[in-house]
């Protein structure tokens, strides 16, 4: 659903940076994660499996306000090309977010991990117990790891490239805190 809108919804504003927080701590504690065998690699694991699932929860939720209010429609004068690598892109993070969890989730099954939510709640397994499954999974998690803060750094820059270049109120529709409205804003200086 397409809107007239301007700006995404509160919650949509909040959820997209509550992710973006959670991605890159996500990120940099997998990073830890597999360049230490210090006894800190155990917290790192704590932490990594329940805010997996956190973020496959609030993913869920984000696609439901995504199919619900939809998003405000690019700037008309934008190319066709950016247009369709915007789509692509928020594609790709869908895909993502939704993907990483359930691969990390199916790899520690197939390894037979639990996945310890906090200390009494621990998920169920997804797959069986498989060693071969269980390299495939950590691979692809890996990989897609590095494709995910790959397109994370694209996108940060395509957000700039609209805020600060384009000035098209791309950035300003998922900003925390919406900008004024146009009408309320001084107009442009005599000079």
């Amino acid at each position: 659903m397409i809107t007239a809108r301007r700006h995404f919804t509160a919650s949509q504003r909040l959820l997209h940076w509550l992710l973006a927080a959670c991605i890159l701590a996500m990120l940099f504690i997998g990073v830890g994660m597999v360049s230490t065998v210090a006894p800190k690699y155990l917290t790192l694991v704590a932490i990594h499996k329940p805010l997996g699932i956190a973020i496959l929860v609030l993913v869920l939720i984000r696609v439901v306000l995504r199919l619900r209010y939809g998003a405000p429609a690019l700037p008309a004068d934008l190319p066709e090309p950016m247009k369709l690598a915007a789509h692509l892109s928020h594609l790709a993070f869908y895909l993502l977010m939704i993907a990483m969890p359930l691969i990390g989730w199916g790899m520690l099954s197939a390894a037979a991990y639990p996945v310890v939510l906090f200390p009494g709640v621990t998920l169920p397994p997804i797959l069986p117990q498989n060693a071969g499954l269980h390299a495939l999974l950590w691979t692809a998690h890996v990989y897609l790891a590095f494709a995910f803060f790959a397109l994370i750094l694209l996108h940060v820059a395509a957000a700039l490239y609209h805020a600060l270049v384009r000035r098209d109120g791309v950035f300003e529709a998922m900003a925390p805190v919406p900008a004024r409205d146009e009408a309320t804003r001084p107009g442009p200086q005599a000079v």
